[in-house]
């Protein structure tokens, strides 16, 4: 039996397609990964706004299985939108590495510092614990935002650490943001492998049901907020509690709360968004 694994064609994608590949490799089972370029990935220049709302990385690939021309596609959990397209599942979670963001280039925030981040979710939050920071706009793979921190002179970038540790790059990574500081992005450090409704069997072998507990529950809890991408809108579930905020994109006020219901949880705070 073929498999066909669709994924982005970003070295970070390829690597967790080729993790996603090895957990569904056994007797009989034969695999194939299939790139494919998303609109994110196709405009690297302009702000998310301007191409798309939370989605840009995962449409295409979500497009190609609807299709038939992938039986699974693999994403970062965290760039998918907060509710499934219809026809499609998230059939698996695989078990979550870390979900902190990391600061790269420094080991804590100073005042004036200039960071790099194309998240309204990071640049709210940095400049909540520190309005001086100057927050300059960087998109890119990895790699290449690595590459811009030193090409323009910024003191630090914020990155996923999750994506940094699969590269093998936890070296530059000179804090990692405890959750309390700086709440991680719903979904990130996990890896979902979507398949059509009805077909995942393809995949459940491979699910890791605490995973699925938590980020199923930050995901409901931002589609209750209804806020896209560009949204300064946080979940995190650390195994017991949910955490969820909502902020104002250059930090002027954000609002934290936790709650057991993560739709009751999104609601409360889509009421506290100051206009």
């Amino acid at each position: 039996m073929l498999i066909r694994v669709g994924s982005r064609g970003s070295r970070l994608a390829l690597t967790q397609a080729e993790q996603a590949a090895s957990r569904l490799r056994g007797p009989g089972i034969e695999i194939a990964l299939v790139p494919i370029t998303t609109a994110g990935d196709r405009d690297r220049s302009k702000p998310f706004g301007q191409i798309g709302s939370r989605g840009v990385f995962v449409k295409e690939l979500e497009e190609a299985l609807l299709e038939h021309r992938i039986d699974v596609a693999v994403h970062s959990a965290k760039d998918m939108t907060s509710s499934d397209p219809e026809g499609l599942a998230v059939g698996a979670y695989l078990q979550r590495d870390d979900p902190r963001d990391a600061l790269c280039g420094a080991e804590s925030l100073r005042p004036g510092m200039r960071i790099g981040t194309a998240s309204v979710r990071r640049r709210a939050q940095l400049l909540a614990l520190e309005p001086s920071l100057s927050i300059e706009p960087l998109r890119g793979n990895i790699d290449t935002r690595l590459r811009k921190r030193a090409e323009r002179g910024l003191d630090a970038v914020v990155l996923a650490a999750c994506g940094l540790d699969r590269l093998g790059l936890a070296g530059e990574i000179g804090r990692r943001f405890d959750p309390d500081v700086l709440l991680p992005e719903a979904a990130q450090g996990a890896i979902a492998l979507q398949v059509r409704a009805g077909e995942e069997h393809l995949v459940g072998a491979t699910d890791h049901a605490e995973t699925r507990r938590r980020v199923e529950a930050e995901r409901a809890c931002v589609a209750a907020v209804g806020s896209g991408c560009l949204a300064p809108v946080a979940a995190y579930h650390d195994g017991e509690t949910l955490t969820a905020l909502v902020a104002d994109e250059n930090g002027a006020w954000l609002e934290r709360r936790t709650g057991e219901d993560p739709e009751a949880l999104g609601r409360e705070l889509l009421s506290l968004v100051r206009e």
